[in-house]
């Protein structure tokens, strides 16, 4: 899925430029990564703040188009006031369409009501995981991937590797580590319930390999 997002060149820089800049609407970043320079850039605040409630522009390959101009990025941070609806800065990183790209992609369950370990058993869903750590190349990346939970039972649980992922995409593991995804306990079963719960959450204390990041210049 890709977006297409609105951005000008932004060429007064600092604290008090920043500052002027909201007070007019506007929200200063950054797009950085690639062969190019870092450049500083600005958005219209309304347009930015609509496209953030979207789950998919957080896992989605974006167009941004620099005063026309167009470059493949990702988001990767947002600042926000601590409690107003005003977003302060935004970072993103340049990518090449024929190199992989490491992402976090959100999960959706689905047909929950209808697995066994809930309908026959009464049981209880355990959301371990919200989102999968994949690889693959821009084109290929999907704004969420579906868990279908319609097989499984009480005390049971599903693993990444049980995951149908989409074409080009690949789950960032450890060799050999295959964590829980979600797990149906049943409510009120004291320690056999426990024990389920509590070997779905040793099994997601890894640590995923990822390409290091490339770091962002500093804010201004």
């Amino acid at each position: 899925m890709s977006i297409e997002v609105k951005a000008t060149k932004r060429e007064v820089q600092g604290t008090g430029a920043s500052r002027r800049l909201r007070r007019a609407g506007r929200v200063p970043g950054i797009i950085y990564g690639g062969e190019a320079q870092p450049q500083s850039i600005e958005f219209d605040h309304n347009e930015l703040w609509q496209h953030l409630r979207k789950e998919a522009f957080y896992s989605s390959v974006l167009n941004l188009a620099i005063d026309g101009a167009q470059q493949m990025c990702l988001l990767r941070d947002v600042q926000r006031h601590p409690f107003r609806q005003l977003i302060l800065h935004v970072d993103f990183q340049r990518i090449d369409a024929s190199h992989e790209i490491h992402q976090k992609v959100p999960l959706h369950f689905v047909n929950a009501d209808i697995a066994p370990g809930v309908k026959l058993s009464g049981g209880m869903v355990q959301h371990v995981m919200t989102d999968l750590d994949v690889k693959c190349l821009p084109k290929d990346l999907p704004s969420f991937i579906e868990v279908d939970l319609k097989d499984l039972e009480a005390n049971h649980s599903l693993h990444v590797t049980q995951l149908p992922l989409p074409a080009g995409v690949e789950a960032v593991l450890h060799k050999g580590e295959d964590p829980v995804v979600a797990t149906i306990i049943i409510r009120g079963a004291g320690a056999a319930s426990d024990e389920v719960v509590e070997a779905a959450a040793v099994e997601t204390q890894i640590t995923t390999e990822k390409k290091p990041a490339e770091k962002a210049p500093e804010k201004k």
